[in-house]
């Protein structure tokens, strides 16, 4: 073989075993969970006679202890007790795909499972019994679950599992066969196929945390009918999920955005809720670095306007109910900021459809007892993959003051161009918003390519993606850097709260360096600070505003109007420049989200007015 030949072989088997061993060395440096299981495990310590699913008995007992004190438990069990007969008047539920997803199937399943599942065990009404034992039958005759969309089979699994736990022991042994039939070919084996979509066995995102999920689900209640293959997927599970429960690290943000930490830490709060029925004991979950902080990112990320702070592929608005997921923490911690007593007691006829973790959620909630008040942070700040910093006022505010800004890149699962971003709120009104997500399906039937994540990827093309549909800089109508991390390099707390951000890698080639500097310099105001340093290649920078609102151009800067409020903006620092105002109503391409008034206001900063390169542009918010 010629020597180069055998040269770059060599060269690529040194490359290969390096990239190996590094990854063995993050893996080795993850926390871990403990993890004793095996089959003799099972036998000794899963628990022997049902329910074993969130519930066991002593949990059971307790619930039902509440519901006759509990005014709390009452009013969300009478919303449960509404859901049940509203499930009772649709059909049985079919396999039909949404584009390449079952997902909404099988998430539909395991709110109905959770909704009559509960009432079952509350009542053991056989009206409800028979309507499960439909169901169960009905989604365990599919021809599968949709493996190619593992998340599809993972929620599917876990409404079987509750189904056939909640009800089994009243239920046809035939359909108790049937399903954990179902669940073991269909569910928990075609998880070890190779070939599949089984990615997220080891990823980093909440793929891993509902998966794992429902083929833990899925193994406690086959693990009679198969110890093996139960005890080598619950022990498979225990030694993956680190790889993505450390992404809350260090402070609790989960880079995802809100709505993503709310499905993503769902799936395991099931989990641990699911192991301390079964086994009593979560394994280490709760206890794993940051996961109870990220309650706080959750409270926090919910603005005073119903909005939460949308970042990265959140959704715009929270529900109306109150947060079933966020009530787990709440009895853990006894914490009562956690812990939406006054939604949970709306009235129950009015809630509409509850969240498919409700059924469950009805037994933390049931366990929750306040200690202490503990105080809720004014000025956060969470690093980690997406770090970010918000500043609120007291909950009594009139101002209702609440901003949020962050860090990141675009590489960041679900992550956008919107390094430097920031959402301004001030007397009820979103004045900076974030353009938030849009329907996966809607661009994925197009051929359109929303996941990947290079530079010069099209999923950079959208509005709700770039950097041109954020409140951030833009540097000579450019893309951000995909991959440059935009850091939090100083932090501080108090009555006039400030962060600076490092945006210098997101600028790479287009800046010599850029740090963006946040302050609440006043109870209804805030100060943005950009100190830039251009490159030979630097032409022009663009400030920009994403706003909803109707803008007045006026003498050094613009004054917003909406929703019979106002809002000045002044540029302090280079008056001479003129404010202009770009409609993206219609937005730039037909795929983009259609967002009715939205525009964008800009300043625009061309190179050659720098002195020595170098300047500070300096932009006031201001309100009544």
């Amino acid at each position: 073989m010629p020597f180069k030949k055998v040269y770059l072989l060599s060269l690529l088997c040194f490359v290969t075993v390096k990239i190996s061993l590094a990854q063995e060395e993050v893996t080795a440096n993850l926390p871990k969970l403990q993890n004793p299981i095996s089959v003799q495990y099972l036998q000794k310590k899963l628990k022997k006679e049902g329910p074993k699913l969130v519930l066991n008995p002593k949990i059971e007992k307790n619930l039902k202890k509440k519901l006759k004190s509990d005014p709390v438990v009452q009013n969300l069990y009478k919303a449960i007790q509404a859901n049940a007969v509203e499930i009772q008047k649709e059909p049985l539920l079919v396999r039909e795909l949404e584009g390449r997803r079952l997902l909404h199937v099988s998430r539909e399943m395991l709110y109905r499972m959770n909704m009559l599942g509960m009432v079952y065990r509350i009542e053991k009404d056989p009206v409800i019994l028979a309507r499960i034992d439909e169901e169960l039958k009905a989604v365990c005759n599919f021809s599968d679950w949709n493996p190619s969309h593992y998340l599809d089979v993972a929620e599917m699994a876990m409404a079987v599992a509750f189904g056939i736990d909640w009800a089994g022991e009243a239920l046809p042994s035939s359909t108790v066969e049937l399903a954990q039939t179902a669940l073991i070919e269909k569910g928990i084996k075609p998880s070890y196929n190779e070939k599949g979509n089984t990615g997220w066995v080891g990823g980093n995102n909440n793929w891993n945390q509902v998966c794992h999920g429902g083929m833990i689900a899925a193994s406690i209640v086959t693990a009679d009918k198969n110890p093996e293959l139960a005890a080598k997927t619950i022990g498979r599970a225990l030694d993956s999920m680190p790889q993505a429960l450390v992404s809350y690290g260090p402070d609790g943000v989960y880079p995802e955005g809100s709505t993503y930490w709310s499905y993503g830490t769902s799936f395991t709060v099931f989990t641990a809720a699911m192991f301390e029925s079964a086994f009593d004991t979560d394994f280490g979950l709760a206890e794993f670095p940051a996961l109870m902080e990220s309650a706080n990112f959750r409270l926090l990320s919910n603005a005073p306007s119903g909005w939460y702070y949308n970042f990265a592929d959140c959704g715009d608005k929270r529900s109306e109910q109150g947060d079933i997921t966020l009530a787990w923490f709440a009895s853990k911690t006894g914490n009562k900021a956690y812990f939406e007593e006054d939604r949970f007691l709306a009235p129950a006829e009015g809630m509409g459809k509850l969240a498919r973790n409700a059924g469950a959620g009805l037994v933390w909630i049931s366990q929750y007892k306040e200690k202490e008040d503990q105080e809720t942070p004014l000025a956060w700040k969470g690093e980690g993959d997406n770090p970010i910093v918000i500043f609120r006022a007291e909950a009594n505010d009139p101002h209702q003051y609440y901003f949020g800004g962050k860090g990141g890149r675009g590489t960041v699962n679900h992550g956008n161009m919107d390094g430097g971003s920031f959402v301004f709120e001030l007397n009820g009104v979103r004045w900076s918003i974030d353009a938030g997500n849009q329907r996966y399906h809607d661009l994925e039937k197009t051929g359109f390519n929303l996941w990947d994540r290079c530079q010069e990827c099209e999923r950079w093309t959208l509005l709700t993606k770039n950097n041109f549909g954020h409140s951030t800089l833009t540097v000579n109508d450019q893309h951000h850097v995909v991959d440059g991390k935009a850091v939090i390099t100083d932090f501080k707390d108090g009555s006039q709260p400030e962060t600076t951000i490092d945006l210098s890698a997101a600028f790479e080639g287009q800046l010599k360096s850029a740090h963006r500097r946040f302050v609440k310099d006043s109870p209804t105001s805030l100060l943005i600070e950009d100190t830039l340093e251009a490159s030979d290649s630097t032409k022009l920078v663009t400030w920009q505003l994403l706003t909803i609102a109707d803008v007045e151009i006026v003498k050094g800067g613009a004054i917003l109007r909406q929703d019979g409020k106002q809002l000045k903006l002044e540029n302090l620092s280079h008056p001479e420049i003129s404010v202009s105002v770009v409609s993206l109503d219609p937005a730039p391409l037909e795929l983009d989200r259609q967002i009715e008034n939205l525009k964008r206001i800009e300043l625009r900063l061309p190179a050659y007015i720098m002195k020595d390169r170098k300047t500070t542009l300096r932009v006031r918010l201001s309100g009544d």
